[in-house]
């Protein structure tokens, strides 16, 4: 080691990281995001468990069920942002573009595959619930199926929305395929009911699909009838969110488009 070890090398060596934070809001994100989405989420539990102490029928359902459901919003969103990513990591955007795919053609694909990978993930999931811990979703039914159908429907929306500023501001927004979805994890009322929350937050949470959903599948594993007034919310809702991320996509793509950075993307 030449020179023997100098703080001063150290500390200007350190404050080149730092600048890198103070430029990059994505970073500042990985510093602040994961630490308070934790305290939110188990401190909202923490509070449903006190409040409702001997009064939580069927909670291993509640709990199991509610991770399956939760893994089908996340992986839904993460497998159009992942599968974008791995164009742009291999910078093989311009091939696409160049093709006659076109931009709709383009989206709709990672949707698929973000299906296909949803489901193998979802088949483990449901069978490990089942040898592990006892739990057959099935015993709930086909009232859970609409539900199901309305958290994908908003995980691509997010993930369209996801891609499309990853595709504006490049590789800083990367942080957001992996992240985002998580930010509606405490206000979906996810493992607790929408109850718990704060009144000002109850309100961002029923402009939420996920929020009634997961509502409703506590509705279903307590009654096994679906409540219709949380599907037709839900549904209501995701039409306005996949109409609002297609448009933003579009606009973002436009701008791409326009500004000749498309060739750029993943620098």
């Amino acid at each position: 080691m030449m020179g023997g070890i100098s703080p001063r090398r150290i500390g200007a060596f350190s404050l080149r990281y730092l600048y890198l934070y103070k430029r990059s809001f994505p970073r500042l994100l990985e510093i602040f995001y994961w630490p308070i989405m934790s305290l939110l989420l188990w401190g909202f539990i923490t509070v449903y468990l006190a409040r409702f102490r001997g009064a939580l029928p069927d909670f291993v359902a509640f709990l199991i069920g509610a991770l399956i459901l939760w893994d089908i919003l996340f992986r839904s969103q993460q497998g159009v942002a992942v599968s974008f990513l791995e164009d742009l990591w291999s910078r093989n955007l311009i091939n696409i573009f160049v093709s006659p795919l076109g931009p709709a053609e383009y989206v709709l694909t990672l949707l698929l595959i973000s299906f296909i990978k949803l489901v193998m993930t979802t088949t483990l999931l449901v069978i490990l619930a089942w040898i592990f811990y006892s739990f057959d979703i099935f015993t709930i039914g086909f009232s859970l199926i609409p539900f199901i159908a309305n958290l994908i429907v908003m995980g691509w929306s997010v993930g369209i929305m996801t891609t499309a500023v990853i595709l504006r501001y490049g590789r800083e927004a990367e942080v957001l395929a992996w992240g985002v979805a998580f930010f509606f994890q405490p206000i979906s009322a996810v493992f607790y009911p929408v109850e718990v929350l704060p009144g000002w937050l109850q309100n961002v949470a029923w402009a939420l699909p996920s929020a009634h959903v997961f509502e409703g599948m506590r509705a279903v594993i307590t009654t096994g009838v679906a409540p219709v007034e949380h599907l037709v919310w839900a549904g209501g809702l995701n039409v306005v969110y996949t109409v609002a991320a297609a448009l933003f996509f579009s606009r973002n793509f436009r701008i791409i488009k326009e500004k000749g950075l498309l060739a750029k993307a993943g620098d």
